[in-house]
């Protein structure tokens, strides 16, 4: 999938692509605005990626101290720019 794709069916689509990884599936419901199941989905994940979409969701709750203690987890910097542009880098990243 393209990132076009994956942008299509947020605008386009009421439910979620078939084989995202879970990653991606958590940034596809926080882009459509489900941040409850996006969270579901990665908090009781322990591998470095899912911490590092984890410090993103915790910061679009802006629960900031939360977000820090899962960028230390995921081994990433603490993102200061905007959820927009990190959302946007995550799944550029994972597509």
């Amino acid at each position: 999938m393209t990132y076009d794709e994956f942008i299509f069916s947020i605008e386009h689509a009421d439910t979620i692509p078939d084989k995202l990884d879970v990653h991606l599936q958590a940034l596809w419901y926080d882009a459509k605005g489900d941040w409850q199941t996006a969270h579901n989905l990665i908090d009781h994940l322990e591998d470095r990626t899912s911490a590092h979409v984890h410090a993103y969701l915790h910061r679009v709750e802006g629960d900031l101290w939360n977000a820090r203690y899962w960028y230390n987890r995921a081994q990433q910097p603490e993102y200061k720019g905007d959820l927009k542009d990190e959302w946007e880098q995550l799944v550029k990243m994972l597509l």
